[in-house]
């Protein structure tokens, strides 16, 4: 990247690719209030009760898949033409559900949502990472981690209402709002310098940003299961209104907001540090879930795990970014973005089978908080040891 791309990079820019950023939020949470409707529409296909959930994680898995792969294309032929191309794709085919009559079209149709969404979710974060450098980079990275949560509840809720007025089809309405944000980012978006002096004998810098997918990874697992078992945990302490559920999910989502607000409040503290605070607050927040049995104490720890992952996120974005040469932004961006989507994918995977072996969800999170906790260790005093190696003179 060069010094004129930063100049030349405003905060209309920074807006689309928020924009764009919520694109793969949408396909995740839209469908979340109907899923019942449609369980009952598709009751007589075969195999329904698990092709039915799977409209919801399939874009996931695609995204998980298939991010590396978009991150290599963006790297070779611009990011510009694909994000571009890659919006108007995902809202025609996001939209396609709204005619089509099976289940399994209906899946594929979400399977090819997947793959531009992987393409999206990309790109996009690529983008902040090339046009933007220092603080402002952090700043945008701050934005896209708030707006990507805040955008959930409301997409949620939007759903529902879709539902309400359209039947189990309406929230794919919701898919035409990438149309305008495709024409927005062709329109005023431009192509980085650096994209365009690519030379395929560099090498990817692979083991610099090793450890940091390593801890993305269970980064992601700690920031979805929780927020993946939060009915679940509910109901063990006597709470089973799906209003007070939601509540509580909206507020685990605030408390991302915060964490994210937390991570740019602390501005110059190292990576490690930052990464030691956030595991810290997310084996609190697990810890705390594990052992107490009424509704407040898990409520509130909820949201202090939340906050956790609110400080993660941002804070394993921007080291990856700064870590990244720009002729490898788009591959390790890729890499980062297919692992985090990972976690997600495995993270009911993975309380499923840890519950088999502890005997239950409480103990399962309590062991992953125990595990937070002996990471936020590992990284304070890797932080504290890079400290004393520097320079005092």
């Amino acid at each position: 990247m060069t010094g004129s791309d930063t100049q030349a990079a405003a905060t209309r820019h920074g807006v689309i690719l928020m924009a764009s950023a919520v694109m793969p939020v949408m396909a995740i949470v839209s469908l979340v209030p109907v899923l019942p409707m449609l369980m009952r529409e598709f009751a007589a296909t075969p195999g329904a009760a698990v092709l039915v959930p799977m409209m919801l994680t399939v874009p996931a898995l695609c995204v998980a898949l298939f991010s590396p792969v978009a991150g290599w294309l963006s790297d070779r032929i611009g990011r510009k033409r694909l994000l571009v191309a890659a919006l108007f794709l995902y809202g025609a085919v996001g939209l396609l559900p709204l005619a089509l009559p099976s289940l399994p079209l209906i899946l594929a149709a979400r399977i090819a949502l997947g793959l531009t969404e992987a393409t999206i979710m990309t790109v996009a974060t690529t983008l902040i990472g090339d046009y933007f450098d220092g603080e402002r980079r952090e700043r945008w990275i701050t934005i896209q981690t708030a707006v990507t949560s805040l955008s959930a509840i409301l997409l949620i809720a939007t759903g529902g209402i879709l539902g309400e007025a359209f039947g189990s089809r309406g929230p794919f309405l919701l898919y035409v709002l990438a149309l305008p944000i495709g024409a927005a980012a062709a329109l005023t978006l431009f192509e980085p310098a650096a994209t365009a002096r690519v030379v395929a004998r560099d090498p990817f810098p692979f083991r610099a940003i090793a450890s940091i997918l390593g801890l993305t990874l269970g980064a992601a697992l700690l920031f979805y299961t929780l927020m993946l078992q939060i009915g679940a945990v509910l109901e063990g302490v006597g709470v089973s209104s799906p209003a007070v559920i939601g509540a509580v999910g909206a507020a685990a989502n605030l408390g991302v907001v915060l964490g994210a607000l937390v991570f740019r409040r602390l501005g110059r503290v190292s990576p490690r540090t930052m990464l030691a605070i956030g595991f810290a607050l997310a084996a609190a927040g697990y810890i705390g879930v594990g052992t107490t049995g009424t509704f407040w104490p898990v409520a509130v720890m909820t949201v202090v795990a939340s906050i956790g992952g609110g400080i993660l996120l941002p804070a394993l974005l921007t080291w990856v970014l700064r870590v990244l040469p720009p002729f490898a932004r788009g591959r390790g961006t890729g890499l980062w973005t297919g692992t985090f989507f990972l976690g997600q994918f495995l993270a009911p995977i993975l309380a499923i089978a840890l519950t088999q072996a502890t005997g239950g969800l409480q103990p399962t999170l309590m062991l992953l908080g125990w595990i937070a906790a002996t990471g936020a260790a590992a990284l304070a005093a890797a932080g504290w040891k890079a400290r004393r190696a520097l320079p005092t003179g």
